[in-house]
Formats: structure tokens, sequence, C-alpha cells
């Protein structure tokens, strides 16, 4: 089955598939990634325990790539993703009110039930077909770059509540405020999410070329068409060590309180800058990418992030090296999110037929996302087993060795999909 040369979705519809592609993770991690050290002292925990919720989050996730597809098969769209959100709202009720270790871990494993059982194929898929037959890297880059902006959005509303509960020239928070504040980010972050859910479950129509493409079911005869392509395995090893790279980035505003020594507010404010660059990012190289081969450019951002890497694991940035910091953050930034907005967006390139959409995403992703599992408590580990310094740099010379790997594979790649 051949896509559809272009793709007559509602202005509504893509509004609302982008809103919620990314609300669905405000809680889970961009709440997290913006507030780090904050979430590390109200939970009282440290980073390799924050890892192993990352990682309960991941074990829940593995098998729902896999078993979400054919649930999707039998609802629609709208309301499969509709509940998702506002059942991820639900657990921010818990979030906000202190949980213990025990209670946040079985948190994250409900979280990754909501967040990809219920909703992860249906959205992948329905970029594909909005993408059409030329406009792949466009849809991606247009779905990565929305919700990058719908995160840095909620990550700026979060910082501007969470100052409101700072008092002025406060450099340091007591616990009592830190809970205080942060609470209050989750609640309202939490009505938004809930809020996005019932317009998604009411309002995302899809048109009928689309529903019958959702409708491929995932056989056992599809999954071994699917891993007889090579570019099937080339994507796990790509997407895999690209998510790797995501995923660090949940670090920079911990580097920018423990190693250039910033306030709270301004360590958050530097994740939430982070976030700002991902839209900008997704739609210049989704647009770039449709000029030429998206794999070119999955090969420039690997490239990006293996210098931004370096920069951060030399030891060069630390107090009073400002502009040389954000300078490190925009290159690793560029890298990073380029190759997560891309690593779809091959498909088409890598003869990845449409009707084998929803299989392939499965499978490749049942490899590719298992830094869900592991990559928290990594970073964990070097994070808490070294001098803080040192431990932020092993991490990034972890980042360097994975983009490294993840280059050479598209290189590969590249040249597969050539032929």
């Amino acid at each position: 089955m051949k896509p559809p040369k272009t793709s007559k979705q509602s202005p509504l519809y893509i509004i609302l598939l982008i809103l919620a592609g990314e609300a669905v993770f405000i809680l889970p991690f961009v709440l997290a990634r913006v507030f780090r050290a904050t979430v590390l002292e109200v939970f009282n925990i440290t980073n390799t325990e924050i890892g192993y919720c990352f990682s309960i989050y991941g074990l829940v996730a593995l098998g729902s790539y896999l078993l979400g597809g054919p649930l999707a098969d039998k609802y629609e769209p709208r309301k499969l993703m509709g509940i998702a959100l506002v059942l991820t709202a639900a657990g921010g009720v818990v979030y906000a009110n202190n949980p213990s270790l025990k209670t946040l871990a079985i948190l994250y494993g409900f979280w990754g039930f909501t967040t990809i059982f219920l909703f992860w194929a249906p959205m992948i898929k329905a970029t594909r077909v909005w993408g059409g037959d030329t406009n792949q890297g466009k849809a991606f880059g247009f779905l990565d770059g929305g919700r990058g902006l719908v995160g840095a959005l909620f990550g700026l509303l979060g910082v501007i509540v969470f100052s409101w509960f700072v008092p002025e020239n406060a450099v340091e928070l007591n616990t009592f405020q830190q809970q205080d504040a942060f609470r209050m980010v989750v609640y309202i972050s939490s009505a938004l999410v809930a809020f996005i859910g019932v317009l998604v479950f009411f309002f995302l129509k899809t048109t009928i070329s689309a529903e019958t493409v959702l409708k491929e079911k995932i056989t056992l005869a599809n999954i071994k068409s699917v891993l007889k392509l090579p570019s099937v395995w080339l994507l796990m090893v790509i997407i895999l060590c690209a998510y790797v790279g995501y995923k660090i980035t949940d670090i920079f505003s911990l580097y920018a309180r423990e190693v250039m020594l910033f306030n709270e507010v301004d360590a958050a404010k530097t994740g939430t800058f982070l976030l700002f660059i991902r839209p900008v990012v997704g739609v210049v190289v989704g647009f770039l990418a449709d000029r030429s081969r998206p794999s070119f450019y999955l090969m420039l951002g690997f490239l990006l992030s293996i210098v931004g890497a370096v920069g951060f694991a030399s030891g060069i940035l630390g107090e009073g090296t400002t502009l040389l910091f954000f300078l490190t953050i925009i290159i690793t930034a560029i890298g990073v999110y380029a190759a997560r907005v891309l690593y779809f967006a091959v498909l088409k390139e890598g003869k990845i037929p449409l009707v084998l959409t929803g299989t392939a995403v499965g499978i490749i992703s049942f490899i590719g996302y298992t830094p869900d599992i592991f990559a928290g408590p990594m970073m964990g580990y070097f994070l808490d087993t070294f001098e803080t310094v040192q431990g932020h740099h092993y991490v990034f010379w972890l980042l360097a060795g994975f983009s490294v790997v993840g280059l050479l594979a598209s290189i590969i790649f590249y040249s597969v999909a050539k032929k």
C-alpha cells in the first residue's frame, strides 16, 4: 500500500496531534529535565534512584511498544490517546504529594503503561500518513518541533510558577519551600495535560485514508518481513544511540546547578532554554531533509553530538564560562534533536513499506528505546559514585561514545539505502 501523495488533515487535527504528542510526557520526563536538582531534593533521592524509576518506566514501555499496536486496531486513536492523557494527568496527583521512592517507582511503571501502551504507535503512524510521499521530513520535523515547543512552553510555565514561590533574593530554598513550589508546578501541569486529553478525545478526527492505513495489524508474517530489511536493524542501533543522547539532556540543568554553580531558578531556566532549541531544530531540519536525503542530516546530527559531548567532557566548562557553556549546549542540542527528528523520517528512505509501519515501529522501538531501562541508572551511577565534576564528565564521554556508534550506523544506512 502506497502512502497518499498528500494528506488532507485539518489544522485542528495536526495541532491536537502535536499537543498530545508532548503533553503525555510532561509529567514523567519534562519536569524532571527542567527541575532535575529540585526533584532530587524534594523527593530526597539520588541520581541512581531516580534512574531506577526511569528503568521501571522503560521495562513497562518495552512490552507496551509491541502489545499496544493490536489495541489501536480495535479503538479509535482519539479515544486511546485521550484516555492516556487523562490517566497520565491523574498520576500527577500522586507525583505532587511527595511520594516515597517505592511509590514513585510504581508511578513511573503506571506512566510507562499510559504513555506507550495506549499512545505511541498510533501517533507515529498518523504522522507518516500526514507526511505522504514527499514530506516525511517535514511531517516528523513539525511533529517533533511542535512537541518541542509545547515542552518548552510547559517548562517555561513551570519556571514561572516555581519562581512565584521563591522569596526575593533567595539563593538557597529550604525543603518546605521547594516542596510547595514544585507541588504547584505539578498540579497546574496535570490540569493542562488532562484538558488536552479531553480535547483529543472529542476533537482528534482522522480522515478515512488515515483510518485505512491505521488498520494494519502486527502478525508473525509481518514481523518476518520486517526483520529481513537491513534498514530495520540499522535503525535499531541508530535510535538506541540517538535516544541515549536525548536521555542525557536530562542532566543539563543539573550540570548548571552543580558544575556552573547556578541557583535553582537559573538552573531550571537552563533546562527550559534547552527545550526551546528543539522546535527550531525540528522545523529547520525537517525542511532540509526533504530537499536532500534525511540520512545525511542524521549523520550530521551525530557528528555535532560528538563535538558538543567532547566539549562538556573535556573540562573546559566551569564557573565563569557561561557564554561557552551555552554555546556548547546549543551545539549538543542541535545534534541530539536533529537525530531525534529524523530517525523515523528515514523509514521511507530505508524502503520500509507503509503497510508495515506499525510492525516496524514496534520492533525498532523495542530495541531502540531500551535506554529508557538502562540510561537512567547508568547516568546515576557515574553522577553518584564519582566526584561531582568528574561524574558529569564521564556521562558526556558516554554521550560521545554512543554518538560515534550512531554515526557509523548512519553512514552504513546511507550507503545501504542508496543501493
